[in-house]
């Protein structure tokens, strides 16, 4: 079922990177800018349109969720590869950010999961309402 959704990330991929570094041109930086970002915004938007246009079969859209559900953890495999002791020494900015954004991600996934818990026990058979 995996093999299904490889096509549409790869294209994604690609694409994503391709975007990411026009990106970085036209900022003047000789890097890749977002380019995974914008790779993993791409295979949900591809994702979304084809499962309500009706252009995805089940095994595929399996496919394409299996890919989707791995690829953060690729995204932060590939965020390891940046130099953090570099960026820890080179000011209190880059750990107060990245302090900061641990904080607000814990915070949204704490969120999330409330409300699906929730959500769960209101669509119970057993629920009572009044």
């Amino acid at each position: 079922m995996t093999i299904y959704g490889t096509a549409l990330l790869a294209a994604c991929h690609i694409l994503g990177i391709v975007l990411g570094e026009l990106l970085g041109r036209a900022l003047g930086v000789k890097t890749n800018v977002g380019g995974v970002g914008i790779a993993m915004l791409l295979l949900i938007a591809a994702r979304y349109h084809g499962h309500t246009r009706g252009w995805l079969a089940a095994k595929s859209e399996d496919g394409v969720n299996y890919w989707a559900a791995l690829y953060i953890p690729v995204v932060i495999a590939m965020a390891m590869q940046q130099n953090v002791l570099k960026a820890i020494s080179g000011g209190p900015m880059a750990l107060l950010a990245a302090v900061l954004t641990v904080a607000a991600c814990t915070l949204c996934i704490s969120v999330i999961n409330r409300r699906e818990v929730i959500g769960s026990h209101d669509e119970s058979p057993n629920a009572t309402r009044s």
